[in-house]
């Protein structure tokens, strides 16, 4: 009889085309089942991340209230006049806080953006419209919760990861307790179609991977997201009501000697809604969408986990040990 704590937690196969397979994992067992099935659901996540990067997450513990108030809030921030939009800007690689973004190259990306870091760095204050309305307070309230529920949601994913990969459950905890993450609130805007036809290469956001740990990215209906399959191809990550997208990215990946995938990604224009009318509209819709960018403490050091590597198996390290905030800061140096 197989041992059930080395089974897999079963999950929904959400994408499968291409060679790429990327699973529905429901990870309310994680937080009230037995030792077995929390086990079972952290080895799940971990094959995910170390087949396709990718997954969805449902029973997540973010109730679809709390959800639908930050986008609507993300709503209403982006619909400010742009000079108001403009004086919250961002424009150092270490405070990743860019701000509204610039649209750059013959095939600029088609966004605008807000980053919100982690509250209290000295020298780095998020730059919030509370002195401008009630509604600015409001705003500021909302992205703090939500900031501090994805941080929270952040460590119970890496104590699944932990588990999957035979670590103690709380190994990461040292690691990520001081939230040194980025939530960055995204508007699509609606766009011609006829941008799309005249440039083939226009995209919403172009082909990238993430530089942290794993994202938590929360979609509107509209979708736009594809994912590169093995084969080279971009498959459609078409959103799936009341789940999270989440990836890993480059770091957690870098930390687990490349046993962890870190997936490329990018968005283009969202398909045409059915049955809205939107078949015979010259314009693509806007769309909205919610990255919680998750990484380690920017003091941690960063190297290959225990598990990764070694004579018995074979496998050197990779990479230099490095902390997490020199990786991050040279990655978003690079970009600039």
């Amino acid at each position: 009889m197989a041992n059930p704590a080395l089974e897999i937690h079963p999950a929904t196969t959400a994408i499968e085309k291409d060679d790429l397979v990327i699973p529905v994992i429901d990870f309310g067992p994680f937080f009230s089942g037995t030792p077995s099935d929390k086990h079972a659901v952290a080895l799940s996540i971990t094959n995910a991340f170390k087949t396709s990067g990718f997954l969805y997450l449902k029973a997540h513990g973010i109730p679809p209230s709390i959800v639908s108030r930050v986008f609507t809030s993300s709503s209403r921030f982006f619909s400010r006049p742009q000079s108001q939009k403009d004086s919250l800007g961002w424009t150092t690689p270490q405070s990743n806080r860019e701000g509204i973004s610039t649209l750059r190259g013959s095939a600029p990306d088609l966004k605008e953006t807000l980053e919100i870091g982690r509250e209290g760095v000295e020298g780095l204050p998020n730059h919030w419209p509370d002195h401008l309305d009630d509604e600015g307070k409001d705003f500021k309230e909302t992205m703090l919760s939500f900031f501090e529920t994805c941080k929270n949601l952040h460590r119970q994913i890496m104590s699944a990861i932990a588990l999957g990969m035979n670590l103690p459950e709380h190994f990461f905890d040292d690691f990520v307790n001081e939230g040194d993450n980025n939530l960055r609130l995204l508007h699509y805007p609606a766009v011609r179609k006829e941008v799309f036809k005249d440039n083939p290469n226009q995209v919403r956001a172009g082909e990238h991977s993430d530089y942290g740990s794993v994202t938590l990215l929360f979609q509107d209906r509209h979708g736009g997201l594809q994912v590169r399959s093995p084969k080279g191809t971009f498959v459609d990550a078409t959103p799936i009501a009341d789940t999270i997208v989440v990836n890993a990215g480059d770091l957690l990946a870098r930390w687990s000697n490349d046993t962890i995938r870190s997936t490329r990604h990018r968005v283009i224009q969202p398909p045409i809604p059915a049955g809205e009318g939107a078949a015979d509209s010259d314009t693509y819709p806007s769309r909205y969408s919610i990255a919680y960018f998750c990484n380690p403490n920017n003091n941690k050091l960063i190297e290959a986990l225990p598990g990764t590597y070694g004579e018995d198996m074979r496998i050197e390290k990779k990479y230099a040990d490095i902390t997490a905030g020199d990786y991050l800061v040279s990655r978003l140096t690079a970009t600039i």
